[in-house]
């Protein structure tokens, strides 16, 4: 059987994806294509196939005479991807306590286990990573492939959020908390707890960023009394105004 080579566009979408998660690529920054040529050593053309790529995954926008940008997910976006999300994996969380074998339950003690070693110390870059094979384990565990694909699809647009949710002081314990929970159900074979804790899980993180955004907005509220100069706005205004001066600065 001949080993067929990855494109070379799929693997400058790989490293892209890489780049985005790590917010080396920020949500809403402009994307220098000139730059990362030169970095990656390619032409724009592989670059170009793996942004159209990253554009029909949601990742990325392609703007008309401007270039193209990364997605910041708004808070519609957020509201709308949730609950589908809850549903989702709520789903797989019942169809693993129904599938997966002994061995399978058996396997997932270390990641818990690291997953609370993670929260104990704050470490929310391990916790993240350690709670996303979590979620992927139980994904696979469910072993249908077209509920997994969907959420795949799904989870690559989440990541833009990165693992905000977990700066929300006592959120990861609370997570981890949650996590246990779902564990708890699936070793004990029962399907409709399972899934009832999962959703909850995804509904509780998007509580969370609710807050944080909610902290974010009172900051600034404060700020702005605190220099009378400079006037509150209104959100909605706040954000053309800042989309206006980016157009200026990048045009």
């Amino acid at each position: 059987m001949r080993i067929v080579r990855q494109a070379l566009y799929q693997e400058v979408a790989d490293r892209l994806r890489q780049m985005i998660d790590a917010q080396e690529l920020a949500p809403g920054a402009w994307i220098d294509e000139l730059r990362l040529v030169e970095v990656m050593g390619i032409s724009r053309t592989p670059l170009r196939e793996a942004l159209k790529v990253l554009a029909s995954e949601g990742l990325v926008r392609l703007e008309p005479r401007r270039g193209c940008f990364v997605n910041a997910l708004t808070e519609r976006d957020l509201d709308d991807i949730f609950p589908l999300m809850a549903l989702l994996e709520g789903r797989c969380a019942f169809e693993a306590a129904t599938r997966a074998t002994d061995a399978d339950l058996q396997a997932l003690e270390a990641p818990h286990a690291k997953l609370c070693r993670h929260a104990e110390a704050g470490e929310i870059d391990a916790y993240y990573e350690t709670n996303y094979e979590i979620h992927e384990t139980i994904q696979r565990l469910a072993g249908n492939v077209w509920l997994s694909g969907v959420i795949d699809d799904l989870r690559k647009v989440l990541r833009l959020s990165r693992h905000k949710s977990l700066m929300l002081p006592g959120r990861m314990a609370q997570s981890c908390a949650e996590h246990l929970a779902v564990f708890a159900a699936l070793k004990e074979r029962d399907p409709v707890r399972a899934e009832a804790l999962m959703k909850t899980h995804l509904l509780n993180q998007r509580v969370a960023l609710r807050v944080l955004d909610g902290e974010t907005e009172r900051a600034a509220a404060t700020d702005s009394t605190a220099h009378p100069s400079a006037p509150v706005l209104p959100h909605s205004r706040k954000r053309r105004l800042t989309l206006a001066a980016s157009t200026t600065s990048d045009e």
